[in-house]
């Protein structure tokens, strides 16, 4: 997985939303540093705000997470990225505000 391990969206990305759900989840453990369990957390709620293709939700959830980086959500002890207590959703929801704002200026 090493290969596709580049955190930037460019001539890969679209293999690597067709990945298998294991490969594509250990792909953002291993870039963003995103255990399985946020990633799950992750997937839900945007598949619960209707984002129900699979194929966008994943380049939502990257998306999401270049977007914490931006936000200064770094990985604990350079393991796993750390939300803090209580900070995913209200990320999250920033997120989603901010991206419907954007294309509403466009």
């Amino acid at each position: 997985m090493s290969n596709n391990s580049s955190p930037e969206w460019g001539s890969t990305d679209e293999m690597l939303v067709c990945l298998p759900d294991l490969a594509f989840a250990e792909w953002c453990q291993e870039v963003f540093g995103l255990n399985r369990g946020v990633y799950n957390t992750i997937d839900r709620w945007l598949f619960e705000r209707g984002i129900t293709n699979v194929i966008l939700r994943r380049q939502t959830l990257v998306a999401f997470l270049r977007f914490a980086a931006a936000r200064g959500v770094q990985r604990a002890d350079k393991k796993f990225l750390h939300f803090g207590q209580g900070g995913l959703v209200p990320l999250l929801n920033e997120f989603v505000n901010t991206r419907l704002s954007d294309r509403c200026v466009s």
